[in-house]
């Protein structure tokens, strides 16, 4: 591992927001609302889609405690669809255009109902429609737009397309009969399009105002982490989560990747927290080797809710949390976790150290001194990260300054 070489651009260290997944310069939480519904939403987002910086379907997420959101694009007997399309006191309903879609504008069904909208770029939901034969059977509504979209940061193929976050205000308003209730929906949309807009208007006038070449300043590896990591290491949390997951192309892969092993570890002060949870879909049967955990081990974990409980009594107001990469934190909000203090992504910071591809942990620690610090691979890796944290903060806090040479004679 370097971190010495090649010197970066200049440093630009962001820390993310956990909740909208966005940097906190530009995190629009405080325009949330949460809008309660009688009906039922459940968005199936192509993987594309997922964390893409300007998409609405988890900001629309947020905002509505009856939603839930899948990632994917095989939904014939997937566990979600199937339980969509199962609720007899609210009947499923697919919000999709083309031959024989009513208008549900015109003529919303009664609610409550569950509907159900892909979220993607229009050839994405085609394809994710032309192949999913159960999905293309549910009762299909469409409508077009009654005011113009607001997404100005995305190009539709037709002016009457909207984003994902506006259709369902508009068809939620219809089902509920109440379209002004659902306008709150909009807020955050609206400042991540205004932020968007003015960060690429002052990026389009810095690159047009004159420049005079200037000597790059010669910045200290210390100085080009986050100011978290630099200031705050008494507040530091580390995260681990592993999982149960099957692999691709086997048809439990639906249940998607699960959360059975969670660790956490406070460097100032060694604390760790470690929990396993049973799981509770079917288990993969190479898990006990991935994870390292012994199969009775696993299947005598305590539930998602004692490991909430576990982890809230252990997390404090002030911590800041890190984890390589964002997939442990996003199964840990998946069981319904939150994090209460903000997040930062090491693997992004590693990147931005070097001007290299961080890759995995086990990669980037490759050669340093680490202990295991709790059971399985999970344990492993929260050592790694320690290990990495305390290379990162012997490095020097200044730029040497070379000494002349002597004048001749």
């Amino acid at each position: 591992m370097s971190v010495t070489e090649p010197m970066p651009p200049e440093p630009f260290k962001r820390a993310m927001c956990a909740r909208c997944e966005r940097p906190v310069s530009v995190c629009y939480c405080a325009e949330l609302s949460t809008i309660e519904t009688r009906s039922r939403i459940v968005i199936l987002q192509h993987p594309r889609e997922q964390g893409m910086p300007i998409g609405t379907a988890h900001m629309a997420h947020l905002c509505l405690p009856q939603s839930s959101l899948h990632v994917g694009t095989a939904w014939d007997d997937s566990e979600a669809l199937l339980d969509a399309c199962s609720d007899p006191e609210r009947p499923p309903i697919f919000l999709y255009p083309g031959p024989g879609a009513r208008d549900i504008l015109q003529e919303p069904p009664p609610a409550p109902v569950t509907l159900i909208v892909v979220d993607g770029t229009w050839s994405q939901a085609r394809s994710m429609v032309r192949h999913n034969k159960q999905l293309a059977a549910v009762p299909r509504y469409a409508f077009r737009a009654p005011e113009p979209s607001n997404y100005r940061i995305r190009r539709e193929p037709c002016d009457e397309y909207v984003s994902t976050i506006e259709a369902l205000m508009h068809v939620l308003g219809a089902i509920e009969g109440d379209v002004e209730r659902f306008r709150p929906l909009l807020r955050p949309m609206d400042a991540m399009v205004d932020a968007q807009i003015e960060a690429h208007e002052q990026a389009k006038a810095s690159a047009a105002a004159p420049r005079t070449r200037r000597p790059r300043p010669q910045v200290p590896a210390y100085q080009r982490l986050p100011v978290e990591l630099r200031e705050r290491h008494d507040d530091l949390v580390l995260l681990v989560g592993d999982a149960n997951a099957w692999p691709w192309g086997t048809p439990q892969r639906r249940h998607g990747d699960e959360l059975i092993h969670w660790v956490a570890h406070r460097p100032s002060s060694g604390e760790t927290l470690s929990f396993v949870m049973a799981p509770r879909n079917p288990l993969a049967p190479d898990i006990p080797t991935h994870t390292g955990l012994p199969l009775e081990t696993i299947r005598a974990g305590g539930s998602v809710a004692e490991m909430l409980t576990s982890f809230a009594a252990f997390a404090k107001p002030d911590d800041v949390f890190c984890s390589w990469g964002h997939h442990g934190l996003r199964m840990f909000q998946d069981c319904g976790g939150t994090l209460p203090g903000p997040f930062l992504d090491l693997q992004r910071a590693a990147r931005d150290l070097t001007n290299e591809k961080a890759g995995a942990i086990e990669r980037f620690a490759d050669g340093l001194e680490s202990t295991s610090l709790a059971p399985g691979r999970a344990g492993r890796r929260l050592g790694l990260l320690a290990a990495v944290l305390d290379t990162w903060r012997a490095l020097p806090r200044e730029v040497a300054v070379p000494v002349p040479a002597p004048p001749p004679g």
